[in-house]
């Protein structure tokens, strides 16, 4: 390590040691990254194509107000997004929340009283326990009489193909197929498994809807859950496809239909994409979009270097240290809650906004357990920015995330395990 890096890492509370310590793993991991580069590569071309296709120019970063009507950068933003996702058509809009309110709004439009959702895939993300209504919400779709039912994986985490064929019925309309793993200690999904899952549903069911949650995995891979038969691939931009750019916003990408369904729910019948101004952050939308498969690449940086860190250490780490990954999620399982917050104080102390600020577990909306959350981000909640959070229950495992850029992924992970080490809790 070169002199004036080991002592701006010690000026920022990294000691020797564990400097050394990273300085260690990172000699075996040059082919990893170069591999992550050429995807990154792939998938920037990609993304410059389609804005290339669909002529975007100057005036297409200007936004509109009041109703929005013939918001030509809106338009082409979703013709772009489109494209991109090889899908029939696409809503991308500042109005969607968050990555939840997008979920919400793809399933809430497509599903009808008396229709059933079905997860092939097991428990859903927490927030949509109350959307689905398995913890009873106000407005849910248990409230509209839309029934639920979920088939877990197996022990091994495959699919229980036996138990998807028995679970679709004559009134399964939607499959909602989750790619990252949330808040548990499964695998997540890669793009090809999914099109597996997808073919199977569909050969039992040719009409049923199968919607994606992309949020964590876009542009992982060279290809996306549209390429291999999802109906809808729905996300946040204040994820991957953002690029740290975007300060709101979700995407639902898909079928027509699907698309337009979720574009009525969103304003209102009659309305549907017309209307929703984009109020002067199409730029943002735009550049975080170019920028995305590079952020991305970081962030996949990031969590390999947290995994191979916390593995060497004896910590079960998920994915492993070699495996293909298929999101930017760093899963690490420590067994005891002071762990989980020494892990997030030390991120949040390697973060550019309220470093000097101490997370603490707390009941957030939507979550059945206490939660604590690391995130000194430009944008609130941005998880495509350095991150990290968890619930305090078993088996106390901490999820991380995010990264600009390399070198601050680097430094949250080591400001990590320093605060892990000054807390007694990782012991050389």
């Amino acid at each position: 390590m070169h002199n004036d890096l080991k002592e701006i890492y010690k000026t920022l509370g990294i000691s020797d040691e564990v400097a050394k310590f990273g300085e260690e793993i990172l000699t075996g991991l040059k082919e990893r990254f170069e591999k992550i580069d050429e995807i990154a590569e792939i998938n920037q071309l990609k993304v410059l194509a389609a804005l290339q296709k669909n002529q975007v120019s100057e005036a297409c970063l200007h936004g509109t107000s009041g109703y929005g009507y013939n918001d030509m950068g809106r338009e082409k933003l979703e013709a772009v997004y489109a494209d991109i996702f090889h899908t029939e058509d696409a809503l991308v809009r500042p109005q969607i929340t968050c990555g939840t309110h997008a979920l919400a709004l793809a399933l809430m439009s497509n599903l009808r009283p008396g229709d059933e959702l079905m997860s092939p895939v097991g428990k859903p993300y927490d927030t949509l326990e109350e959307v689905i209504g398995i913890r009873p919400s106000k407005g849910s779709l248990a409230e509209y009489g839309v029934s639920y039912k979920q088939v877990d994986l197996l022990p091994d985490g495959g699919f229980d193909w036996d138990g998807i064929k028995a679970a679709i019925g004559p009134k399964t309309k939607l499959c909602t197929i989750q790619r990252s793993k949330g808040y548990q200690t499964r695998h997540t999904l890669g793009v090809e498994e999914i099109g597996e899952l997808i073919k199977f549903i569909k050969s039992v069911k040719s009409d049923v809807i199968c919607m994606v949650d992309n949020c964590y995995g876009e542009f992982v891979e060279t290809i996306e859950p549209s390429d291999v038969g999802a109906d809808m691939v729905v996300g946040s931009l204040i994820k991957n496809p953002g690029g740290g750019l975007a300060p709101i916003g979700g995407y639902i990408a898909g079928k027509k239909e699907c698309v337009e369904n979720a574009a009525y729910r969103l304003t209102s019948p009659g309305l549907g994409k017309e209307v929703g101004a984009s109020l002067g952050i199409l730029q943002s939308f735009y550049q975080g979009l170019f920028l995305s498969p590079t952020v991305t690449a970081c962030a996949l940086k990031s969590a390999i270097f947290g995994a191979c860190v916390y593995e060497k250490l004896g910590f079960s780490v998920l994915p492993n240290s070699t495996e293909e990954r298929h999101d930017i999620i760093q899963a690490i399982t420590f067994g005891r809650a002071d762990a989980v917050e020494a892990f997030c104080r030390g991120i949040q102390a390697a973060a550019p906004i309220d470093s000097h600020v101490t997370p603490i577990p707390w009941d957030m909306p939507g979550y059945d357990a206490p939660v604590i959350m690391a995130a000194g981000a430009f944008v609130s909640g941005s998880s495509i920015e350095l991150s990290a959070d968890g619930p305090i229950k078993p088996p106390y495992a901490v999820y991380f995330q995010g990264g600009l850029t390399w070198p601050h992924g680097k430094f949250g992970i080591l400001k990590s395990l320093q605060s892990l080490v000054d807390n007694g809790i990782v012991l050389w």
